[in-house]
């Protein structure tokens, strides 16, 4: 399961408006992906994408359709995403009850 906080609902639906328009693609779907690399050895990955692959979980988390691929998956449970700006700029956030450790920017982790 994925959670979502109402920021980050907010900002994703925002984000996927923007996308239809500049792509004209008339329902993207919001996929989120794991992969090698970053500070910790995994970060996260979130696009917008067309097509549900074979093997591909979709789940349905406060509207948004959530996509991912069977290599994530596991990854990914229990993963909640949210939201925040600050003086920076705006970022996603990510809460992972399985990683072990994360980098100081937060967007990369480890898992035993």
């Amino acid at each position: 399961m994925i959670h979502l906080s109402p920021a980050a609902v907010s900002e994703i639906r925002r984000l996927k408006s923007k996308h239809k328009q500049q792509q004209q693609q008339p329902n993207p779907l919001f996929r989120l992906a794991v992969k090698v690399g970053g500070c910790s050895g995994w970060y996260y990955d979130m696009y917008f994408d067309q097509t549900v692959k074979t093997g591909d979980r979709t789940l349905e988390c406060e509207g948004i359709q959530v996509v991912i691929d069977p290599e994530s998956f596991n990854y990914v449970d229990g993963l909640t995403i949210d939201y925040s700006e600050d003086l920076m700029g705006g970022a996603f956030r990510f809460q992972n009850p399985q990683a072990n450790a994360t980098c100081g920017c937060g967007n990369s982790f480890a898992i035993d």
